[in-house]
């Protein structure tokens, strides 16, 4: 295993770091909190030298997503960073950046969107981008989050792939807390991301490539086929980066990780930072003789609904902890896909969604034993009053 240093950083130098090794041909970024401090560390590298990247300063994250679009278009390894209403203000391009199938990396500090205004974490910006075809991977922490940039690109350029990744971690509680991250060794980092080999680059003239061309009724829904096939081919890629990764650090990822779930119960399915929080309220209801476990979902899209089904399918009952809310739906956006993943299984829990956490408010340890002994009433009676409800709220 390469020798690294173990260093005290935040998660956006984490990323930042992770960003400086992979040294892309271009960034293009304007800054929002709580995103910021990835460009601005990162600008530092290329003021000083440290990176041969092309920084792109621009006036807003539509143009910011315009530029890393225009730059992977012609033939560029790129890289953005946003949070909250500039990746609202990216909607229109995200679409774009996925169409034309570019394998663009941008970190993605969760954030909540206005009103009202908060500039804490929660993940109404992320998922409320989860149908813009590209790639969403989420950290626990800063360690996942510089973890997950470098494992990105092997997973975007597949020629099979061929789709924008997200990197998603919590805004304030991972990107400016101070953790302790592994860093790779630059070498090691750099031959594992590897060369990159445009494909079709606009600007190899010898063999010209058209991009943005207007699509009607003749051939998008092909098009949007073959997008939906590279999603599909994504779940082999990220499996494929993860056993190289895990070779190359002692690190392993998969879609998802489990913690006492096994022989569990009652389980909990959170995404982000909370997962922590949820592993140490099992350990003590373990303690208690209660049959308690976990699964931080890791990958959201593609979406891993038949290996969810497989795990999660001999639970009594199982709550899906939602960071944003589906309104309308009643219930949130993870909730409502873990649900339909297990539909079809021989053998479900009955699937109950909790809203918490929005705003950046800290879940807390209190707060997941509450809600284990509701979800434990839920596995003594087999009864559920409502599948659908909010943590953590004054009335």
């Amino acid at each position: 295993m390469p020798k690294g240093k173990i260093a005290g950083i935040t998660g956006n130098e984490a990323m930042a770091e992770a960003m400086r090794q992979i040294a892309p041909d271009v960034v293009a970024a304007y800054p929002i909190t709580p995103s910021t401090q990835v460009v601005e560390n990162f600008s530092q590298f290329v003021a000083d030298g440290k990176v041969p990247t092309n920084l792109v300063a621009v006036e807003s994250e539509h143009s910011a997503m315009s530029a890393c679009i225009g730059a992977a278009a012609a033939g560029g390894r790129v890289m953005t960073a946003t949070s909250s209403a500039g990746l609202a203000y990216m909607w229109e391009m995200l679409y774009v950046a996925s169409g034309l199938r570019l394998p663009i990396v941008m970190a993605t500090v969760n954030r909540a969107l206005s009103a009202p205004l908060n500039i804490h974490g929660d993940h109404s910006d992320s998922m409320g981008a989860r149908d813009a075809g590209w790639v969403q991977l989420y950290g626990e922490n800063a360690q996942e989050a510089y973890d997950n940039a470098l494992m990105a690109f092997g997973i975007a350029e597949d020629p099979a792939v061929r789709l924008p990744v997200m990197c998603c971690y919590d805004g304030f509680t991972i990107s400016h807390a101070i953790e302790r991250v592994e860093l790779l060794d630059d070498a090691a980092a750099k031959k594992f991301i590897g060369d990159y080999k445009p494909l079709f680059p606009m600007l190899d003239v010898k063999n010209p490539a058209t991009y943005g061309a207007v699509d009607l009724q003749d051939y998008y829904t092909e098009h949007k086929r073959q997008q939906a096939e590279g999603m599909a081919a994504a779940r082999g890629a990220i499996l494929r980066e993860a056993e190289r990764f895990a070779q190359l650090t002692g690190r392993a990822y998969g879609n998802f990780a489990t913690h006492r779930l096994e022989d569990a119960e009652i389980g909990i399915l959170s995404i982000g930072s909370s997962a922590g929080t949820m592993r140490e309220v099992i350990d003590e209801l373990r303690e208690e003789g209660i049959r308690a476990g976990g699964l931080k979902l890791r990958v959201f899209r593609p979406f891993p609904a038949a290996e969810l089904a497989r795990a999660l399918g001999h639970l009594k009952v199982l709550a899906v902890l939602d960071r944003s809310d589906s309104f309308g739906a009643f219930g949130g956006p993870l909730f409502h896909e873990v649900r339909s993943a297990l539909y079809d299984a021989p053998q479900r829990p009955r699937v109950v969604n909790f809203i918490y956490g929005l705003g950046g408010r800290d879940l807390t340890l209190e707060d997941g034993r509450q809600l284990l002994q509701r979800l434990k009433k839920i596995a003594d009676t087999g009864k559920v009053e409502s599948h659908y409800d909010y943590l953590q709220v004054r009335e």
